[in-house]
């Protein structure tokens, strides 16, 4: 069970950190320093989550992370279901916590919409935004896992290398489509949002699930067959 609370607490201070950083400095094009900000707060949350829960659960703190994993054969089918559901949780947290400070506190969130993600900055279309979801996931799980590979050698800088991967990944995403590359960092700030009274991220929401399970799926047969000997 330490690992699925290891996940729980992982993906909610994930969204804690970067939706809470999106939510205070906007992410509009307008201001391009909150693209940098959010950027590197989702990034810079990957490397302290990957030093200080690593060791206990691999710090997935993404079910498309889990499944690059499950189909790579690092782990069984019942733990990436609780993985799953223990980053779902997590999410849903972060997100009642981000909710709990900005309504209480009467501070003005920036996105709208708790951070969650949309399909605005594709012109609505959600080809454009599965494409986007796809190959960002797919850059970021394969980074991932040729990190974490057996053969890999570096040492403890792994974690560093997985959350400048986000950064970047973040840099191109969020303009297009917030960035998910992480379904429980998207159901959870949606969800919130709705329950708040904003349902538009809601009927996007299936985009930021199929995309980066794809992308993880994609990545994960790729690097088998570039590591197969």
């Amino acid at each position: 069970m330490k690992k699925y609370l290891a996940e729980c607490i992982g993906t909610a201070t994930l969204v804690i950190l970067g939706c809470g950083t999106a939510m205070l400095v906007g992410c509009d094009a307008a201001n391009g320093g909150g693209y940098i900000l959010t950027a590197l707060a989702f990034g810079l949350t990957i490397v302290a989550m990957a030093y200080s829960i690593g060791n206990i659960s691999g710090c997935h703190i993404n079910p498309a992370v889990s499944l690059g994993v499950l189909l790579s054969g690092g782990m069984t089918a019942g733990e990436f279901v609780g993985y799953v559901i223990s980053q779902c949780v997590g999410a849903l947290a972060g997100s009642g916590i981000l909710a709990l400070i900005f309504n209480l506190g009467g501070v003005k969130d920036m996105t709208g919409g708790f951070g969650s993600n949309g399909l605005g900055g594709v012109g609505g279309s959600a080809i454009a935004g599965l494409v986007v979801e796809i190959v960002l996931t797919f850059i970021f799980v394969i980074a991932i896992l040729g990190v974490t590979s057996k053969k890999a050698n570096h040492g403890s800088f792994g974690g560093l290398v997985i959350g400048l991967t986000l950064v970047v990944v973040h840099i191109l995403g969020i303009g297009l489509t917030g960035t998910s590359v992480n379904p429980a960092r998207s159901f959870g700030p949606a969800l919130v949002a709705m329950i708040n009274g904003n349902a538009d991220p809601m009927a996007a929401l299936w985009v930021f699930i199929v995309g980066p399970f794809v992308g993880a799926a994609l990545a994960a047969f790729t690097y088998k067959a570039l590591e197969a000997k």
